[in-house]
């Protein structure tokens, strides 16, 4: 099948799907979907989903939520983070309208199988038994993990609009991995700007590859490193800003350095994403770059953080300098904690992040 709108119709669910489930939690998923497609039954929601993708041409930003945290560590819970997000977003009543004025269409969700990420990881046979149960046929050629499959539905977006921009909802970081694999095809000369406490700079991981803790290193291989990647929040890792910089040639501001100078601290970085010649950015927003204070619903929450007014300070600013060709939220994990801070303040990010494409559109 090569017409990319039938990929998208075989590989995607409508929005809020993306989490299979029986029993337990299948009344509130399936409450947030009749609220997002604006129907009264269930069997509704799929018809409307599936025509929605014909809009994909005209569409400024495409939304696509990969709810798995397969990839994650010490503490789970980010695979719920799309739909909370989701949820906080039409809670505020204005959710149609701000999709609206930003151009912004829905995808829908990556079916994420809980026991699976990359399908470089399975064997053949786990493969074929994964076709049967997804498709309900194991001779197609579809991918069934939750990253490939989001490579795969990328790949099928960018073929309908090249210049869409991809912007994700996590999950756990390494679901930024496809994001780059595929925009990387189209668009050689894109960069990354990743909020983030950690590096997540490993080669591999206890023998994984790909994983939240990977996906940093193997993107910036990638690209090609030369500075492409520049992160912003660092102040959990074994290794200093020197080893980093050293090993890789990525650029680091580390939380400590934003916070004692914060206007200095965003001139340096327009000035390492001038430097570096990318002509888009990729802004990658791991919310445990933010204070702990604000996000404690994540799986390794760091004190010492950026504040969310630096994030969205940052947004503008590199709006004013570089196109935003895609972006995320993600390691919002709302069963970690009892308020919905970390939620709320992954909604607020959504809205700065898309007034920031919005306002970096317009570059070439």
């Amino acid at each position: 099948m090569n017409d990319p709108l039938r990929v998208l119709e075989a590989l995607l669910r409508p929005a809020g799907a993306g989490v299979h489930l029986v029993s337990t939690g299948r009344e509130a998923q399936e409450a947030l979907q009749r609220r997002l497609y604006g129907v009264g039954h269930i069997d509704e929601v799929r018809a409307v989903h599936r025509a929605s993708l014909a809009r994909i041409a005209d569409a400024r930003v495409v939304l696509l939520a990969v709810p798995s945290d397969v990839g994650a560590g010490f503490r789970r819970g980010s695979n719920l983070g799309p739909q909370a997000i989701r949820e906080a977003l039409v809670d505020a009543g204005d959710h149609a309208e701000l999709f609206a004025s930003h151009g912004v269409l829905d995808l829908g969700d990556v079916l994420a199988v809980p026991q699976l990420l990359s399908d470089d990881m399975l064997s053949a046979a786990q493969i074929e038994a994964s076709r049967r149960a997804i498709y309900g046929d194991s001779s197609v050629s579809w991918p069934v993990a939750p990253l490939s499959i989001a490579e795969r539905v990328l790949d099928a977006v960018l073929a309908i609009n090249p210049r869409a921009v991809p912007f994700v909802l996590g999950g756990d970081h390494s679901v930024a991995w496809p994001v780059v694999a595929a925009l990387h095809r189209v668009r050689p000369r894109l960069g990354i700007v990743q909020i983030d406490a950690h590096t997540d700079l490993l080669a591999e991981r206890l023998g994984v590859r790909m994983c939240f803790a990977t996906w940093t290193y193997h993107a910036n291989e990638l690209l090609g490193r030369g500075g492409r990647v520049v992160q912003v929040g660092i102040r959990a890792s074994g290794r200093d800003r020197a080893h980093w910089e050293g090993t890789c040639d990525v650029r680091q501001l580390w939380a400590r350095d934003f916070l004692a100078d914060p206007s200095a601290a965003l001139e340096q970085i327009v000035a390492w994403v001038r430097a570096s010649g990318v002509e888009e950015i990729y802004v990658s927003n791991d919310i445990d770059g933010t204070d702990a204070r604000w996000a404690d619903a994540t799986g390794t929450p760091e004190p010492g953080g950026l504040e969310p007014e630096h994030v969205e300070r940052l947004f503008a600013r590199l709006a004013e300098i570089v196109r935003i060709g895609a972006a995320d939220v993600v390691e919002v994990a709302p069963p970690l904690s009892a308020t919905r801070t970390t939620v709320d303040l992954a909604a607020r990010y959504v809205r700065a992040t898309l007034s920031a494409i919005e306002a970096s559109s317009q570059r070439a």
